[in-house]
């Protein structure tokens, strides 16, 4: 099974997870989202798996930026903002074959093998 990671190449956490996917020799593809955002076809099968919470980098300036109703939209105002401003997705958003399992990358090795199906 494939994995494929989205986010940017100057993202702490991004760079953790691809150096992590390297040492345990998991092929994995990058997707830099600045260069190649993901469609609007992705981010709507995305937003059904995980929801649109999850996806939400509340802690960058794309996202403080939005107006406050943003607390209120459902998930294809979501989907329409994703779309225009990738920057707006936690990264790294990572996808196993066609199907997102998470987003941003905590724990240890253990748990991180057992959260990606490889333990």
């Amino acid at each position: 099974m494939s994995f494929t990671l989205y986010g940017i190449p100057t993202c702490d956490t991004c760079r953790r997870a691809k150096k992590w996917f390297a040492a345990q020799q998991i092929e994995f593809t990058w997707i830099n989202t600045r260069d190649q955002s993901p469609s609007p076809s992705q981010i709507t099968m995305w937003v059904q798996t995980l929801g649109n919470k999850v996806m939400r980098n509340t802690s960058g300036k794309a996202y403080r930026s939005l107006p406050p109703e943003k607390k209120m939209w459902n998930d294809e105002q979501w989907i329409e903002a994703f779309t225009k401003d990738p920057m707006l997705l936690k990264r790294p958003l990572i996808v196993k074959g066609d199907t997102a399992i998470g987003t941003g990358f905590k724990g240890t090795d253990e748990e991180l093998m057992k959260r990606f199906g490889l333990s």
